[in-house]
């Protein structure tokens, strides 16, 4: 069996989200002692959650974990970023080492902290925490050619899966983070967007780490250069990830298929995890009532792909650091979510039934 072929049958194993446990979770949420709908959008959540769980009222997730995919850009040549390839590893080496943004947060939250190289073009130490997955060290340059091969993005996404799976199957993990890390990933996210969404360049091709007009410039020229050259085409998932993706994309897309297919809900970072998010649904339509919008980054692609994927974000707090950071801090809410529709008495429990 070819790796597409497992991808194709990891999709598979996707089911609906219960739709009869969202109902219940509704009207659960009528007979609590509050008035109807005061707790906004987190009412709609814990019934999303009931939906997840197949049950009501939904489990509370407990044991939370974030999954930073890594992987390394040919596109960088391009002059795309200001930053150098070498900071991919070095950055890998920060999570690994608990010194990074994404450690801060996942500490505040009670998560822990895993890490997958499925492309990091330099070499790393081994971690506990780290998952070596190289598929190789970095993608091609997707405005001269295709990223990579079908069959290495389909080997990225079940390495991605596979860590999902390890830490839901082993390590009891409950509630899945997506986060990124490697330079210049921010013009295939942009890519992946204007392939799978059918808008421009100009609409979905942000700073990333804060480049000036001139760059920003060649960074919209680049995606379209790379969608001209490859004219992706959306029924295709695979092969757009292949054309004009990156490693960790795919990998995120894999975390999202094993998560859906375990019942297990994952929240969503940033732009990257976004455009991962688009192939998850497009391969798995049904993964998508698995996943959580945890924030709305500052990249313009990543409210194209939100809206696109029907999610709206939790929080937005004009991040755009990447990591798993905007994700792991809608751990809480989610929490929260399922909680109240656990915990909180009904109005009959108070005398008023």
């Amino acid at each position: 069996m070819s790796l597409e072929d497992r991808v194709r049958e990891l999709a598979v194993e996707v089911q609906p989200s219960g739709e009869g446990a969202v109902a219940e979770a509704g009207e659960r949420h009528l007979a609590l002692a509050k008035p109807p709908g005061s707790l906004g959008r987190l009412e709609g959540l814990g019934a999303r959650l009931a939906g997840m769980a197949g049950e009501s009222p939904p489990p509370v997730p407990g044991s939370p974990a974030v999954v930073v995919c890594a992987g390394d850009h040919g596109v960088l040549d391009r002059g795309v970023s200001p930053w150098p390839r070498e900071v991919t590893a070095a950055m890998v080496g920060n999570f690994c080492g608990g010194g990074a943004a994404v450690n801060a947060i996942a500490r505040t939250v009670g998560a822990r902290v895993s890490v997958l190289d499925v492309g990091v073009a330099g070499e790393l130490e081994r971690h506990p925490s780290l998952r070596g997955a190289r598929v190789r060290p970095g993608t091609d340059d997707l405005s001269r050619g295709p990223a990579m091969g079908r069959e290495e993005a389909a080997r990225a996404v079940l390495a991605g899966a596979g860590v999902a799976e390890e830490l839901v199957e082993s390590g009891g993990v409950d509630l899945l983070v997506v986060g990124d890390m490697g330079i210049a990933n921010t013009t295939p996210a942009s890519a992946l967007i204007s392939a799978l969404t059918d808008h421009p360049p100009e609409e979905t091709t942000g700073r990333g780490t804060g480049i000036d007009d001139e760059t920003l410039n060649l960074k919209v020229r680049v995606v379209r250069e790379a969608l001209e050259l490859h004219g992706p085409d959306p029924a295709d998932p695979l092969g757009v990830l292949a054309a004009v993706g990156g490693l960790e994309h795919a990998a995120i897309a894999g975390v999202i298929l094993m998560g859906a297919a375990c019942g297990v809900p994952v929240i969503l970072d940033g732009v990257v995890s976004n455009s991962a998010a688009l192939v998850a649904g497009a391969l798995a339509p049904d993964s998508l009532g698995y996943v959580i919008a945890g924030h709305l980054s500052v990249e313009p692609g990543a409210k194209i792909a939100l809206d696109h994927l029907g999610l709206e974000p939790l929080l937005d707090l004009d991040m755009r650091l990447g990591e798993g950071t905007g994700g792991l801090l809608a751990v809480p809410l989610v929490q929260a979510a399922a909680r109240l529709l656990v915990e909180m008495a009904t109005l009959e429990d108070l005398g008023f039934g």
